[in-house]
């Protein structure tokens, strides 16, 4: 499938259906003596799997990993490095209704037009399923980053119009909902509960920190280090909006507002979001993404069938009430494939 591939010279291909036998990623561009373990990689794999807490999908996916290529005796050999994830909480007879049925806010009629035929089990390659191959990918990215002294933090900011007042960056593991406010993470969680026992779902907002991130990483002007980052969140299926620094506030903003003085130690605000002209400034790289509510809810809804007869529709299945908690570490993942791709291509231009 065209589309199924990121990166330039750091590159990843991601495969596999939400019900298929399995998921998994092909990684090229990756530097061989790299010491690396399937351990390390669970770890961020257990922070996306299903079935964590009360405000997730109940689906019950360990999610562990399989190396199969581009590893020998503990490090990784350059040669591209194929990851595997074997799904076995598989249902598809929860959507044997839905073959013909186009369920509101999926992908089943735009795949329908685009191909001339879809994998209606979990919405297949449209499914969230998908990026756990891409949090197996960001992984690896992220232990070449370590090495590089970068640090990527996302965390949930907003659920249900209940935002964060404080940023405890260590209570954000210690939480369902993986918020950097203790207090409002116990609110969000409680309007998660409450809709999804009515049967609906909540959309929320998720900011991401990279901090360490040298100067000077970024390829103008179509590969610009923002513009890739908003590509790769943008790829997320559940993301509807990006923004950088001071984002659309900046439309209310002054030029000596919105402006980031400098001084002989750097910048004195960060109003840029640490890019500037597509180029990274050596400051804290910063942007909010918007989450949408959960396609998939038992409330009844309007729809269609392939035939173009209307028809009423409740989506079974199991399914998170809210994206935010688990998509946190797929954002982190994708920033991470993004910066360890543009230290790459930084290096081979100062190689010529």
């Amino acid at each position: 499938m065209a589309g199924s591939s990121f990166g330039d010279v750091f590159k990843l291909t991601t495969f596999g259906e939400s019900h298929g036998e399995a998921v998994g990623v092909i990684v090229d561009g990756v530097t061989p003596g790299l010491e690396l373990d399937e351990a390390y990689i669970q770890v961020q794999m257990d922070r996306r799997k299903p079935g964590q807490s009360a405000v997730t999908s109940p689906r019950k996916e360990y999610d562990r990993i399989h190396i199969v290529s581009g590893m020998y005796e503990g490090r990784t050999t350059g040669t591209p490095l194929c990851i595997l994830l074997y799904n076995q909480d598989m249902r598809p007879s929860a959507y044997d209704g839905m073959e013909r049925t186009f369920r509101p806010g999926h992908a089943d009629y735009t795949y329908l037009k685009k191909y001339g035929s879809r994998d209606h089990r979990g919405s297949g390659r449209a499914s969230g399923r998908e990026t756990a191959a891409r949090v197996a990918a960001g992984a690896v990215a992220r232990k070449l980053l370590e090495g590089r002294g970068v640090r990527v933090t996302a965390y949930t900011r907003s659920i249900g119009g209940i935002t964060c007042e404080a940023y405890l960056p260590e209570e954000i593991e210690n939480n369902s909902v993986r918020a950097c406010d203790p207090d409002a993470a116990v609110r969000m969680a409680a309007r998660i509960q409450a809709l999804a026992a009515q049967g609906d779902s909540v959309g929320g907002i998720v900011e991401c920190r990279i901090s360490g991130a040298q100067a000077g990483l970024g390829e103008p002007v179509f590969d610009k280090l923002d513009a890739d980052l908003a590509k790769a969140m943008l790829s997320i299926g559940a993301v509807k909006g990006i923004e950088f620094g001071a984002g659309f506030a900046a439309a209310d903003m002054l030029g000596s507002e919105h402006n980031d003085p400098m001084n002989a130690e750097g910048f004195l605000s960060n109003h840029a979001g640490g890019i500037l002209g597509g180029i990274s400034t050596g400051a804290d790289i910063v942007f909010r993404v918007a989450v949408k509510p959960t396609s998939s809810i038992s409330v009844p809804q309007q729809t269609v069938d392939t035939q173009g007869e209307e028809r009423t529709i409740r989506t079974e299945g199991r399914h998170d009430p809210c994206i935010c908690p688990r998509i946190v570490p797929v954002i982190e993942a994708m920033a991470c494939l993004v910066l360890e791709d543009h230290y790459k291509r930084q290096a081979a231009m100062h190689d010529q």
